[in-house]
């Protein structure tokens, strides 16, 4: 699994010329599966996503979750983060799981986000989708496991 987080002013996703989701302040996760992750490695994210200390506080330090700023997080489906981008000129995706358990995971992670009492928004799985964002920082981490 691979997830891209990137601190948000704001955020939004347009499909098919309707915007379906957007938030404030925030996070804004980009998340891919690959063929060995587990439904497990959704327990580990969401923890993540709620706990990681990437907003100021008063002192200008990163200190402060999402959740104790009370922001949101928005959550897009990206398979091509598991892309072999090593070798050649064309990005290879074997190692990205499969449409449905992708979307089986991805779902379970919503789920999981949504009972950390903090607003929860989410892509359209699998959707040609066009994102906006104002990132804060600009601060963008990695999150690997």
């Amino acid at each position: 699994m691979k997830c891209i987080i990137q601190r948000v002013q704001y955020a939004s996703i347009v499909v098919d010329e309707v915007e379906i989701a957007s938030i404030k302040h925030g996070i804004l996760a980009f998340v891919g599966y690959s063929v060995q992750d587990t439904p497990k490695v959704n327990s580990w994210l969401a923890e993540k996503l709620i706990g990681y200390r990437i907003f100021s506080d008063s002192s200008g330090k990163m200190n402060l979750s999402v959740k104790d700023i009370n922001g949101e997080i928005l959550i897009v489906s990206n398979f091509t983060l598991c892309a072999q981008t090593s070798k050649g000129l064309r990005p290879g995706f074997t190692d990205a799981k499969l449409p449905e358990e992708a979307s089986e995971l991805f779902t379970e992670l919503y789920h999981l986000l949504t009972q950390y009492d903090i607003p929860v928004s989410t892509g359209q799985f699998g959707a040609d989708m066009k994102i906006s964002l104002l990132n804060d920082g600009p601060v963008t981490f990695i999150l690997e496991q």
